[in-house]
């Protein structure tokens, strides 16, 4: 058995190599936006819940403040966000779409319907590859491993 062969039986490699590709189908989708690929997904969440606190983004994101924070600091800058201090805890930052944000949500809205076209799988393919990953994730979170 080659090398080769062993790394392509590995599911973290197969994880990795799916990542990989998505981000890559995604970058000229998110490209004719205006957007990179982690600012589309702070927008994602600030479509839901927008006024979302730097911390719930970071929760949801999955990402710490070393990270997120120069995001939504460029975000700012470009004129997709703002950031306040909350007017009843000083130290919770709310973050808010500006016109310019909100307003992107509809172009984005066919991303996801053109990323699924490039992989080529049927929306019940998706769901249930969404689920399967869901699962993945919770059970490695929860293994004494993980």
């Amino acid at each position: 058995m080659s090398e080769r062969d062993v790394l392509r039986r590995q599911v973290c490699f197969a994880l990795y190599s799916a990542s990989r590709a998505a981000t890559a189908a995604y970058r000229p989708l998110l490209d004719s936006l205006g957007l990179t690929y982690p600012q589309y997904l702070v927008l994602l969440v600030l479509w839901e819940r927008d006024g979302a606190t730097v911390r719930d983004l970071g929760e949801e994101l999955e990402l710490d403040s070393g990270t997120l924070s120069p995001l939504l600091k460029r975000m700012e800058a470009a004129g997709l966000l703002s950031r306040q201090r909350s007017s009843t805890d000083e130290r919770r930052v709310e973050v808010r779409l500006t016109s310019t944000g909100a307003a992107l949500q509809k172009q984005a809205d066919a991303v996801p319907r053109q990323l699924a076209d490039a992989a080529g799988l049927t929306e019940p393919e998706l769901n249930e590859l969404r689920a399967t990953l869901i699962r993945l994730t919770a059970a490695l979170r929860s293994s004494p491993a993980g």
